[in-house]
């Protein structure tokens, strides 16, 4: 462990037993490990241990030995998420990170503890943690590690880690303004519709389960389907045939964008009560895409999803 070196590898659920640490950082404030750093260095909290970033101190930023773990680490997990990075300075990796680590955690407010450790001063705690290479990184909530990571990651991969560990310890996340979304958006709220269509169809490849854009590219398609319809005809050739299926759709279609989708979502309900096989479903599929413009979140589609399966079945 002495000779720690910049690499990869893999964290294991589960390998670390934390409810150890306690009785060997008890014995460790006694008789310190030979060769760990003293209050002057990496185990007191009025220095830096040698990292870059903020000094420890404030209770936000720490600097952990085998002695002062358990405080340090175990109870203050328990009422807030511990980043428990272990570095070895000098490397220009291991550097980076800690002083990424240190500016995320003065942005973040102090909802989070960053804990460093200095690999090569403190083997023994290293070697608790399971810790093969520098930088290794730990979240400990409520006295137990919950996720970890090797290696050198991007600021915006370490951002994502943060807000998940932040997550999973109850911190509420604020979710950031997405650019490409407003870029949709924008594209949408001006008419251009492909390329409003264009935008949506990227962020859902890279993002399948986005909400957001999911609705967008719901109210795109609706929008064109509709493209060059009179929505007064529509809905009145509707109410002329109620058992004619384009009809009906097209003015449920001129509902929804009225601002009138309780009255469209009852339309094709009650269409889906009339009509069976093939007819029913694609009754159906139309129905289910008037919601995705909504989003599913919205009461109005909840009701009617109630009122769709009641249909149904």
């Amino acid at each position: 462990m002495s000779d720690l070196r910049p690499g990869q590898s893999i964290f294991t659920r589960g390998a670390v037993d934390l409810g150890a640490l306690a009785a060997r950082s008890q014995q460790a404030a006694a008789t310190p490990a030979a060769g760990a750093a003293g209050p002057a260095g990496n185990g007191g909290n009025g220095g830096n241990g040698g990292f870059p970033g903020a000094p420890a101190g404030g209770g936000h930023v720490v600097d952990v030995t085998e002695a002062n773990v358990q405080d340090e680490v175990l109870q203050k997990s328990m009422s807030q998420p511990v980043v428990v990075a272990f570095l070895a300075p000098g490397y220009p990796e291991v550097d980076q990170l800690a002083d990424e680590l240190a500016q995320f955690n003065a942005a973040d407010g102090g909802s989070w503890v960053l804990a460093r450790v200095n690999a090569q001063a403190d083997p023994r705690l290293a070697a608790m943690f399971r810790v093969q290479s520098v930088p290794t990184v730990y979240a400990v909530v409520g006295g137990q590690p919950i996720d970890a990571f090797a290696g050198p990651v991007p600021p915006a991969q370490l951002r994502q880690w943060l807000d998940a560990v932040l997550r999973a310890g109850g911190v509420e996340v604020a979710v950031p303004d997405d650019p490409r979304l407003e870029a949709a958006d924008d594209a949408l709220m001006m008419g251009d519709l492909d390329e409003a269509e264009k935008a949506y169809r990227k962020i859902l490849s890279d993002s399948p389960k986005d909400a957001a854009a999911e609705a967008g590219l719901a109210q795109v398609v609706l929008a064109k389907r509709v493209a060059g319809l009179d929505p007064q005809a529509a809905v009145a050739a509707a109410d002329a045939a109620p058992d004619d299926l384009a009809a009906q759709l097209k003015a449920a279609d001129v509902e929804v964008l009225g601002g009138q989708a309780e009255q469209a979502y009852q339309r094709l309900v009650n269409l889906v009560r009339r009509v069976y096989g093939d007819d029913r479903e694609t009754v159906r599929q139309h129905l289910v895409s008037l919601f995705a413009v909504a989003g599913p979140d919205d009461p109005a589609v909840a009701a009617a999803r109630r009122a769709l399966a009641s249909a149904l079945f």
